[in-house]
Protein backbone atom coordinates (compact mmCIF):
# COMPACT_ATOMS: atom_id res chain seq x y z
CA UNK A 1 0.00 0.00 0.00
CA UNK A 2 1.51 3.57 -1.14
CA UNK A 3 2.08 5.78 1.89
CA UNK A 4 -0.88 8.81 2.44
CA UNK A 5 0.23 11.60 1.73
CA UNK A 6 -0.94 14.87 3.53
CA UNK A 7 -0.39 19.08 2.44
CA UNK A 8 0.26 21.66 4.16
CA UNK A 9 -2.01 24.88 4.43
CA UNK A 10 -1.04 28.43 3.28
CA UNK A 11 -0.18 30.27 6.52
CA UNK A 12 2.32 32.85 4.99
CA UNK A 13 1.60 36.50 4.57
CA UNK A 14 1.20 36.54 0.85
CA UNK A 15 -1.67 34.39 0.89
CA UNK A 16 -5.48 35.75 1.20
CA UNK A 17 -6.50 33.34 3.63
CA UNK A 18 -9.99 33.79 3.51
CA UNK A 19 -9.75 32.78 -0.15
CA UNK A 20 -6.68 30.74 -0.01
CA UNK A 21 -7.16 28.02 2.23
CA UNK A 22 -10.58 27.15 1.26
CA UNK A 23 -9.32 27.12 -2.15
CA UNK A 24 -5.72 25.06 -1.33
CA UNK A 25 -7.69 23.01 0.95
CA UNK A 26 -10.34 21.80 -1.90
CA UNK A 27 -7.80 21.37 -4.68
CA UNK A 28 -5.63 19.35 -2.44
CA UNK A 29 -8.67 16.86 -1.60
CA UNK A 30 -9.46 16.50 -5.53
CA UNK A 31 -6.01 15.81 -6.17
CA UNK A 32 -6.16 12.74 -3.65
CA UNK A 33 -3.99 14.64 -0.20
CA UNK A 34 -5.74 12.73 2.67
CA UNK A 35 -4.88 15.22 5.43
CA UNK A 36 -4.08 18.80 5.48
CA UNK A 37 -1.91 20.27 8.14
CA UNK A 38 -1.04 23.46 10.14
CA UNK A 39 1.62 24.55 12.25
CA UNK A 40 1.84 27.03 14.97
CA UNK A 41 4.31 30.52 15.23
CA UNK A 42 3.09 32.67 17.69
CA UNK A 43 5.72 35.41 16.66
CA UNK A 44 8.70 36.61 15.67
CA UNK A 45 11.11 38.18 18.19
CA UNK A 46 13.35 41.60 16.81
CA UNK A 47 16.04 41.07 17.95
CA UNK A 48 15.96 37.66 18.26
CA UNK A 49 17.22 36.41 21.75
CA UNK A 50 17.92 32.96 20.51
CA UNK A 51 18.39 31.00 16.82
CA UNK A 52 16.12 29.07 15.31
CA UNK A 53 15.22 25.82 17.21
CA UNK A 54 17.21 27.26 20.26
CA UNK A 55 20.95 26.73 17.40
CA UNK A 56 22.75 29.62 18.96
CA UNK A 57 23.41 32.09 15.54
CA UNK A 58 20.81 29.99 13.28
CA UNK A 59 18.67 32.77 11.67
CA UNK A 60 14.81 32.46 11.91
CA UNK A 61 13.31 32.34 8.46
CA UNK A 62 11.59 35.48 7.43
CA UNK A 63 8.15 33.48 6.64
CA UNK A 64 8.24 33.30 10.59
CA UNK A 65 7.43 37.07 10.76
CA UNK A 66 3.68 36.14 9.84
CA UNK A 67 1.99 32.85 10.48
CA UNK A 68 -2.05 32.50 10.41
CA UNK A 69 -3.10 31.44 13.71
CA UNK A 70 -3.58 27.37 13.25
CA UNK A 71 -7.20 26.68 14.47
CA UNK A 72 -8.60 29.19 12.50
CA UNK A 73 -6.60 28.27 9.19
CA UNK A 74 -8.06 24.92 9.98
CA UNK A 75 -11.71 25.59 10.50
CA UNK A 76 -11.72 27.55 7.03
CA UNK A 77 -10.48 23.83 5.50
CA UNK A 78 -12.77 21.91 7.36
CA UNK A 79 -15.76 24.13 5.77
CA UNK A 80 -14.15 23.75 1.99
CA UNK A 81 -14.06 19.82 2.58
CA UNK A 82 -15.77 16.50 2.90
CA UNK A 83 -13.26 13.89 3.57
CA UNK A 84 -9.34 15.22 4.20
CA UNK A 85 -8.40 14.51 7.76
CA UNK A 86 -7.44 17.99 9.60
CA UNK A 87 -4.08 17.77 11.60
CA UNK A 88 -1.68 20.07 13.75
CA UNK A 89 1.56 19.55 13.26
CA UNK A 90 2.36 20.47 15.30
CA UNK A 91 0.92 23.54 18.48
CA UNK A 92 3.17 24.24 20.76
CA UNK A 93 0.58 22.55 23.38
CA UNK A 94 2.06 24.63 26.46
CA UNK A 95 1.06 28.08 24.84
CA UNK A 96 -2.71 27.16 25.01
CA UNK A 97 -4.91 26.70 28.03
CA UNK A 98 -5.99 23.41 28.10
CA UNK A 99 -9.44 23.52 28.70
CA UNK A 100 -9.98 25.87 26.05
CA UNK A 101 -7.35 23.89 23.55
CA UNK A 102 -9.55 20.46 24.36
CA UNK A 103 -12.87 22.77 23.93
CA UNK A 104 -11.91 24.15 20.34
CA UNK A 105 -10.51 20.68 18.98
CA UNK A 106 -13.63 18.95 20.00
CA UNK A 107 -15.88 21.37 18.64
CA UNK A 108 -14.20 21.47 15.46
CA UNK A 109 -13.86 17.28 15.26
CA UNK A 110 -17.81 17.39 16.25
CA UNK A 111 -18.35 20.15 13.09
CA UNK A 112 -15.91 18.18 10.55
CA UNK A 113 -17.46 14.53 11.45
CA UNK A 114 -14.53 13.49 13.12
CA UNK A 115 -11.85 14.42 11.15
CA UNK A 116 -9.03 16.28 13.33
CA UNK A 117 -5.73 14.79 14.54
CA UNK A 118 -4.40 16.86 17.43
CA UNK A 119 -0.43 16.86 17.10
CA UNK A 120 1.07 18.80 20.09
CA UNK A 121 4.75 19.39 20.97
CA UNK A 122 6.75 21.73 23.62
CA UNK A 123 8.28 24.21 21.58
CA UNK A 124 11.60 25.79 22.00
CA UNK A 125 10.91 29.84 21.67
CA UNK A 126 11.75 31.40 24.96
CA UNK A 127 9.70 34.63 23.30
CA UNK A 128 6.94 32.74 23.00
CA UNK A 129 6.95 31.16 26.16
CA UNK A 130 7.11 34.80 27.73
CA UNK A 131 4.50 36.47 25.66
CA UNK A 132 1.99 33.06 25.78
CA UNK A 133 3.69 30.75 27.78
CA UNK A 134 0.58 29.09 30.71
CA UNK A 135 3.65 27.91 32.87
CA UNK A 136 7.73 28.90 32.51
CA UNK A 137 9.63 27.33 29.80
CA UNK A 138 11.38 24.71 31.91
CA UNK A 139 7.82 23.53 33.10
CA UNK A 140 7.31 22.78 29.53
CA UNK A 141 6.94 18.85 29.67
CA UNK A 142 4.73 18.72 32.40
CA UNK A 143 2.26 21.25 30.96
CA UNK A 144 2.22 19.23 28.17
CA UNK A 145 1.86 16.06 30.47
CA UNK A 146 -1.43 17.87 32.21
CA UNK A 147 -3.11 19.21 28.81
CA UNK A 148 -3.28 15.91 27.43
CA UNK A 149 -4.80 14.31 30.53
CA UNK A 150 -7.54 17.56 30.30
CA UNK A 151 -8.08 17.03 26.46
CA UNK A 152 -9.12 13.34 27.51
CA UNK A 153 -11.23 14.11 29.97
CA UNK A 154 -12.66 16.60 28.53
CA UNK A 155 -13.29 14.72 25.12
CA UNK A 156 -14.94 11.73 27.35
CA UNK A 157 -18.08 11.02 29.11
CA UNK A 158 -19.36 13.54 31.14
CA UNK A 159 -19.20 14.35 34.32
CA UNK A 160 -15.78 15.52 33.23
CA UNK A 161 -13.98 15.44 36.46
CA UNK A 162 -9.55 16.44 36.63
CA UNK A 163 -7.61 18.14 38.93
CA UNK A 164 -3.90 19.23 38.28
CA UNK A 165 -1.72 21.83 38.42
CA UNK A 166 -2.98 24.08 36.04
CA UNK A 167 -6.57 22.74 35.82
CA UNK A 168 -9.17 22.10 37.84
CA UNK A 169 -12.92 20.73 36.71
CA UNK A 170 -14.97 19.50 39.65
CA UNK A 171 -17.40 18.10 38.02
CA UNK A 172 -18.98 18.98 34.79
CA UNK A 173 -20.77 18.57 31.72
CA UNK A 174 -18.76 19.75 28.01
CA UNK A 175 -19.80 19.85 24.84
CA UNK A 176 -19.86 19.32 22.11
CA UNK A 177 -18.00 15.56 22.57
CA UNK A 178 -15.79 14.70 19.40
CA UNK A 179 -17.30 12.55 16.74
CA UNK A 180 -14.89 9.85 17.64
CA UNK A 181 -11.74 9.77 19.89
CA UNK A 182 -9.26 12.54 18.35
CA UNK A 183 -5.77 10.73 18.08
CA UNK A 184 -2.85 12.57 19.47
CA UNK A 185 0.60 12.88 18.20
CA UNK A 186 3.83 13.93 19.62
CA UNK A 187 6.85 15.17 18.32
CA UNK A 188 9.10 13.40 20.51
CA UNK A 189 13.07 13.32 20.06
CA UNK A 190 14.40 12.64 23.59
CA UNK A 191 14.29 9.92 25.83
CA UNK A 192 11.30 11.32 28.21
CA UNK A 193 9.51 12.40 25.49
CA UNK A 194 9.91 8.98 23.79
CA UNK A 195 8.25 7.56 27.05
CA UNK A 196 5.54 10.07 26.94
CA UNK A 197 4.51 9.12 23.76
CA UNK A 198 4.58 5.19 24.07
CA UNK A 199 2.78 5.80 27.21
CA UNK A 200 0.09 8.33 26.16
CA UNK A 201 -0.44 9.38 23.16
CA UNK A 202 -1.41 7.58 20.27
CA UNK A 203 1.11 8.17 17.43
CA UNK A 204 4.68 9.59 16.37
CA UNK A 205 5.19 13.36 14.53
CA UNK A 206 8.80 13.32 13.58
CA UNK A 207 10.17 15.85 10.93
CA UNK A 208 12.46 14.69 8.09
CA UNK A 209 16.10 13.93 8.71
CA UNK A 210 18.66 11.59 7.01
CA UNK A 211 16.54 8.29 6.24
CA UNK A 212 19.00 6.09 7.77
CA UNK A 213 18.70 7.93 11.36
CA UNK A 214 14.81 7.97 11.05
CA UNK A 215 14.72 4.59 10.25
CA UNK A 216 16.53 4.06 13.56
CA UNK A 217 14.67 6.64 15.46
CA UNK A 218 11.22 4.72 14.70
CA UNK A 219 13.00 1.39 15.41
CA UNK A 220 14.18 1.97 18.71
CA UNK A 221 10.54 3.63 19.54
CA UNK A 222 8.78 0.43 18.75
CA UNK A 223 11.46 -0.90 20.87
CA UNK A 224 9.86 1.11 23.90
CA UNK A 225 7.07 0.14 23.17
CA UNK A 226 7.50 -3.30 23.38
CA UNK A 227 9.42 -2.79 26.29
CA UNK A 228 6.74 -1.15 28.53
CA UNK A 229 4.21 -3.05 27.51
CA UNK A 230 2.22 -1.12 24.54
CA UNK A 231 -0.04 -3.19 22.69
CA UNK A 232 -1.85 -0.77 20.73
CA UNK A 233 -0.36 0.66 17.25
CA UNK A 234 1.73 3.44 16.80
CA UNK A 235 0.66 6.10 14.14
CA UNK A 236 3.07 8.16 12.27
CA UNK A 237 2.72 11.21 10.14
CA UNK A 238 6.30 12.48 8.83
CA UNK A 239 6.51 16.02 8.26
CA UNK A 240 8.72 17.45 5.50
CA UNK A 241 9.61 21.03 4.96
CA UNK A 242 10.16 21.02 1.71
CA UNK A 243 10.91 24.54 -0.65
CA UNK A 244 10.17 24.66 -3.67
CA UNK A 245 11.93 26.82 -6.67
CA UNK A 246 12.35 26.04 -10.34
CA UNK A 247 15.75 25.82 -10.12
CA UNK A 248 17.67 22.95 -10.07
CA UNK A 249 20.32 23.01 -7.07
CA UNK A 250 23.33 21.04 -7.33
CA UNK A 251 26.72 21.07 -5.53
CA UNK A 252 27.45 23.21 -2.39
CA UNK A 253 24.07 24.70 -2.39
CA UNK A 254 22.21 21.27 -2.91
CA UNK A 255 20.19 20.90 0.26
CA UNK A 256 17.35 18.19 0.77
CA UNK A 257 13.76 19.06 -0.42
CA UNK A 258 14.92 21.91 -1.93
CA UNK A 259 14.16 23.06 -5.77
CA UNK A 260 12.79 21.75 -8.50
CA UNK A 261 9.67 19.29 -7.97
CA UNK A 262 11.52 16.38 -9.68
CA UNK A 263 13.82 17.17 -6.74
CA UNK A 264 11.74 17.21 -4.02
CA UNK A 265 10.14 14.08 -5.18
CA UNK A 266 13.58 12.14 -5.57
CA UNK A 267 14.40 13.24 -1.98
CA UNK A 268 11.32 11.57 -1.34
CA UNK A 269 11.50 8.36 -2.09
CA UNK A 270 13.92 6.46 0.47
CA UNK A 271 11.74 7.61 3.10
CA UNK A 272 8.95 4.72 1.38
CA UNK A 273 10.78 1.62 2.67
CA UNK A 274 10.85 3.24 6.39
CA UNK A 275 7.67 1.83 7.49
CA UNK A 276 5.82 5.32 8.34
CA UNK A 277 2.07 5.52 7.45
CA UNK A 278 2.11 9.39 6.01
CA UNK A 279 3.94 12.04 4.65
CA UNK A 280 2.94 15.63 5.44
CA UNK A 281 4.47 18.13 2.53
CA UNK A 282 4.82 21.60 3.66
CA UNK A 283 6.12 24.08 1.29
CA UNK A 284 6.47 26.83 3.93
CA UNK A 285 4.98 29.97 1.72
CA UNK A 286 8.19 28.92 -1.21
CA UNK A 287 5.08 29.06 -3.88
CA UNK A 288 4.16 32.42 -4.87
CA UNK A 289 0.60 32.20 -4.79
CA UNK A 290 -2.17 29.97 -3.86
CA UNK A 291 -1.86 28.80 -7.82
CA UNK A 292 1.75 27.93 -7.61
CA UNK A 293 0.81 25.71 -4.37
CA UNK A 294 -1.80 24.27 -6.30
CA UNK A 295 -0.10 23.75 -9.65
CA UNK A 296 3.53 21.90 -7.38
CA UNK A 297 1.24 19.84 -5.06
CA UNK A 298 -0.65 18.67 -7.94
CA UNK A 299 3.30 17.40 -9.31
CA UNK A 300 4.15 16.61 -6.19
CA UNK A 301 1.16 14.04 -5.81
CA UNK A 302 1.55 12.59 -9.54
CA UNK A 303 5.32 11.87 -9.64
CA UNK A 304 5.61 10.76 -6.17
CA UNK A 305 2.61 8.28 -6.57
CA UNK A 306 4.51 7.57 -9.93
CA UNK A 307 7.89 6.64 -8.07
CA UNK A 308 6.29 4.52 -5.96
CA UNK A 309 5.98 6.26 -2.96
Amino acid sequence: MAIRLGLGLPQARHYDLGRDVPEVARAAERIGYESLWVFERALFPEPATQGLYGVEGLPWPDFYRHVADPLVTLTLAAAATERARLGTSVLVAPLHVPFQLAKSLATLDAASGGRVVAGFGTGWSLDEYAAAGIRPFEERGRVLDELIEVCRAVWGPDPVVHEGPTTRIASAAVGPKPARPIPVLLAASGPRARRRLVDHADGWLPVAMDPGALAEEWRRLQDLAAERGRTAPLRTVLRVNAQYTPRTYDGADRRPFQGSVDQIVADLVPFAEIGLEEILIDFLGSPRDAKELVDVAEQVYDKTRAAGV
